[in-house]
């Protein structure tokens, strides 16, 4: 597994496509907001700048960049061969979207901290956490299931759109109207109550229990990501 992550990583650096997608597009529309989060705390809050910089990475740097991942292994055939080793499935399949992964991780990470020092600390710093992780697992099985769907490294750029500016649109529905309204449809919707949990964690004033309550909503999402992915991601038969 460590040995594919490993491989992965450095294919990552020598991908133009994949790096810009991944580093590059993220970073700037990141630092965009930390940069102008006076005007976007005015029209939603600060947390609402948490949660869509955590989407806007989720979405582009790791959901898409493995969606194109898993295609450009399976349509030059290293897929196949990974799976004529000793490998497990599993571990082929951790081991392609690890460093991806991470990689989402750390700019969260790097993102959240830099805002932090700007506008001040978040409220509650674990429910951030739990809220990030919850939505890098539901990206990551969205991101296998439309890999079942595309063709090619070319393809990925039109099969991930749908997916990738959806979260957004809801994270930025949720963080900026709350969810006063339409209270059940905001919280089912992909990203929806992954937002408000960040919203709360980053802003306070909630309950932690009540917060906790939100996971439920990305954790069916994750469940549902995973049975898509087992049956639409096309594994090349084993040798």
């Amino acid at each position: 597994m460590l040995s594919i992550a490993h491989s992965e990583l450095i294919q990552i650096f020598r991908n133009r496509s994949v790096l810009i997608t991944s580093f590059v597009m993220p970073i700037a529309i990141c630092a965009f907001f930390v940069y102008q989060h006076e005007t976007f705390a005015k029209i939603g809050s600060l947390g609402y700048i948490a949660a869509i910089v955590m989407f806007t990475v989720c979405a582009f740097g790791l959901y898409a960049s493995s969606v194109t991942t898993l295609a450009s292994r399976r349509q030059n055939l290293f897929l196949k061969r990974l799976r004529s080793t000793a490998a497990g499935d599993a571990s082929i399949l951790i081991g392609l979207v690890l460093p991806v992964t991470v990689i989402a991780l750390v700019q969260v990470a790097v993102i959240m901290t830099v805002l932090g020092v700007v506008t001040g600390t978040p409220a509650n710093i674990g429910l951030l956490v739990l809220a990030v992780l919850a939505t890098v697992a539901m990206m990551i099985g969205l991101g296998l299931a439309t890999a079942g769907l595309t063709n090619s490294p070319e393809h990925a750029q039109v099969t991930t759109l749908p997916v990738s500016l959806g979260v957004i649109a809801v994270a930025s529905w949720v963080g900026i109207s709350g969810t006063e309204d339409l209270t059940l449809l905001k919280r089912l919707l992909p990203g929806g109550s992954a937002t408000e949990l960040a919203v709360n964690a980053w802003n306070g004033g909630v309950a932690v229990s009540e917060s906790l309550l939100l996971l439920a909503p990305t954790l069916a999402w994750v469940v549902v990501a995973v049975v898509l992915a087992s049956r639409l991601f096309r594994w090349e038969p084993r040798r």
